[in-house]
């Protein structure tokens, strides 16, 4: 039996900042593959510099894309660094700065309507999971981004249901970022992908595995 993974975001799930074979989309993969028993195909759908937005248009428009949603067992979804880096920068510290508000708002507007979107496509589809990685702070110098990023994860818990699951990575990152962000002091060295895992793991595998390890997929 073989598993569907298909990775959708930024640049964290093509893995710009680690090694090769380091991001934590391939990490991942062997985590599901050691607790779902069976190989695990990956689809790397991930796009330097993606905003909400711009994930919202592939979703919605790319028919290719929307075939591989139908077929995916696991889905991870990584979107809103740069939504976030965008508008932090234009507020320059401005809490109150409309830039930043509105970002957020259209951010999660789009989130949700992704989410909303691969429901659809997968009305009918046999058990899967998403799971959304959360926003640690690539600006850990700003309050504003450290409010953004706050506010983003704790949107992205109200998704929590049988199949969804997010991994807020704030706490995760914060006072680390020396070891766990790349020199670029924006993406995850090999070492932050590796706890980017650690979190998603913590998620668990439900509905695809039940308790004891047994494989529940239907054919």
């Amino acid at each position: 039996m073989v598993y569907r993974y298909l990775a959708l975001g930024d640049s964290l799930t093509v893995g710009i900042g680690a090694l090769f074979g380091s991001g934590f989309v391939p990490l991942y993969r062997k985590r599901l593959e050691n607790h779902l028993g069976s190989m695990v195909l990956v689809s790397n759908r991930g796009v330097n510099g993606l905003t909400s937005q711009g994930l919202l248009s592939m979703v919605k428009y790319n028919e290719h894309l929307r075939h591989l949603i139908k077929e995916a067992d696991v889905i991870t979804i990584s979107i809103g660094g740069n939504d976030l880096i965008r508008a932090a920068r234009s507020a320059k510290g401005n809490l109150l700065s409309p830039v930043l508000i509105e970002t957020l708002e259209s951010c999660e507007k789009h989130v949700s309507e992704i989410i909303s979107q691969i429901r659809q496509l997968k009305k009918k589809s046999r058990p899967y999971f998403i799971r959304l990685v959360g926003l640690y702070n690539p600006l850990p110098q700003s309050e504003a981004a450290y409010l953004f990023v706050k506010q983003y994860n704790e949107f992205l818990m109200g998704f929590t249901s049988k199949n969804i699951a997010a991994a807020p990575l704030l706490h995760a990152f914060q006072g680390r970022e020396r070891e766990q962000l790349f020199i670029d002091h924006v993406h995850p060295s090999s070492k932050g992908y590796r706890v980017i895992v650690d979190q998603l793991t913590r998620l668990g595998f439900e509905p695809l595995i039940s308790i004891g390890n047994v494989n529940v997929r239907r054919k």
